[in-house]
């Protein structure tokens, strides 16, 4: 439950208007861009659509969408090259955490944010109280995702989704997604006409893609229908918290709380791994920016998302619930600082090391070569900055004699550089 990607534009249900500067044309979500196939379709066209959906027709109906809904459904559906475009063009997530949550987490968003929850107060403490999920953390989601409900899309779902699995990059999944999207239409939730999101299938206030909202999209407000589409955003903000509860978030717990590290630190055992009680993490001198100790909300683990000069975090077992929402720690701390800023608290203690910059693809790529040719083998060649290329610039970092954060900053590669 970990796919969505989205954009396009609706309308407004803010009661302050955002900025074309702040409000994204889609969620602020990042995407790191997903391998390639081997079977794309050379020289698509409405035609090859056509031949496919005949293809498609008998697993759609094995798997019971019946040839009714199937044929008034799919007869009309069209090839959209803008769709492929996108998606073959997906930029990687190449900001610092510090410029994204600038955005997440801005003036305008948290303002924003007490407003709609302000407008939807009740409905919230309802779901909050149904389903044991933070009202501001569910906002939060809410004004990432489509900025409270302002882009929630106008593509239509089922013409992305052919397109998608027709041309082949990620075929199987895009196929499921457009059963799933076929089984909202044949039980009733949407209309065809009503069926619209962004251009990679992800819908509604908080982007469900069809799959997801078959798993865990509920009707809270009783009209028998699971409408995650329309102005009213109760059954979409229900679905949200109904999502996070499913996968085991525990109330009353934060997402993860900011933390001053000693400067004896042992910076080893900031990994996600390494997991003790906020008590036992106080007397190695891990404490809150005041200096109390974090209370024993659960086992944490220390994060430092910005390296050994940036905000240091203790993140608890919701931290990874949110994960199944987006796997991006940059993702999951911007839904968790809007929160708590919309609940009233203030921006991080601690600044971040503005003056580092983010790697590019292929210095990330040079990067991991550097590693496994000096010993410290990443496992994998994919730019992909995980706990195998973090445990490895850890350990060229001991060598090197430096503090070992794990951070893949330009000056650890220019040290590999220097080899």
């Amino acid at each position: 439950m970990r796919r969505r990607i989205l954009a396009a534009i609706a309308g407004a249900i803010f009661l302050v208007a955002p900025s074309l500067a702040e409000a994204p044309l889609g969620s602020l979500r990042p995407v790191e861009r997903s391998g390639t196939g081997s079977t794309i379709v050379q020289n698509p066209t409405q035609e090859g659509l056509r031949a496919w959906i005949a293809a498609f027709r008998p697993r759609a109906l094995a798997q019971g969408i019946t040839a009714g809904t199937f044929d008034s459904v799919m007869n009309d559906a069209r090839y959209d090259a803008d769709v492929v475009k996108r998606d073959r063009n997906q930029s990687e997530f190449t900001k610092t955490i510090w410029d994204y949550l600038d955005t997440a987490a801005s003036d305008l968003r948290v303002t924003n944010g007490k407003a709609a929850l302000a407008k939807w107060d009740k409905t919230l403490i309802e779901i909050e109280r149904t389903y044991g999920v933070d009202k501001e953390i569910v906002t939060a989601i809410w004004g990432l995702e489509s900025s409270y409900g302002v882009f929630r899309g106008g593509e239509s779902t089922l013409d992305a989704l052919a397109t998608l699995a027709y041309d082949g990059r990620r075929a199987e999944f895009f196929e499921q997604e457009l059963i799933d999207a076929l089984r909202i239409l044949q039980d009733g939730d949407i209309t065809l006409a009503k069926l619209k999101g962004s251009w990679a299938g992800a819908m509604g206030h908080t982007q469900f893609m069809p799959s997801s909202f078959q798993e865990h999209a509920v009707d809270h407000d009783g009209d028998g229908r699971r409408d995650i589409w329309s102005d009213n955003p109760v059954d979409a903000l229900a679905s949200t918290a109904a999502y996070l509860k499913n996968f085991g978030w525990t109330t009353g717990q934060p997402w993860g709380v900011e933390v001053r590290l000693p400067d004896s630190f042992d910076f080893t055992l900031a990994r996600r791994d390494m997991r003790k009680l906020p008590s036992d993490w106080a007397v190695l001198g891990v404490t809150q920016p005041n200096g109390t100790a974090v209370r024993d909300f659960g086992l944490a683990s220390v994060l430092l998302p910005g390296g050994a000069e940036g905000v240091a975090f203790l993140v608890f077992q919701n931290f990874e619930v949110l994960e199944r929402y987006n796997t991006a720690d940059a993702y999951v701390i911007g839904v968790g600082h809007l929160a708590d800023r919309i609940r009233g608290a203030g921006p991080f203690e601690k600044s971040w090391p503005r003056h580092l910059r983010v790697l590019s693809h292929d210095e990330r790529i040079e990067l991991q070569k550097r590693l496994t040719a000096a010993g410290f083998d990443t496992e994998k060649i994919d730019a992909k900055m995980g706990p195998l290329t973090i445990g490895a610039i850890r350990k060229f970092q001991q060598a090197q004699g430096v503090v070992p954060d794990g951070y893949p900053s330009l000056s650890v590669l220019e040290r590999l550089r220097a080899l």
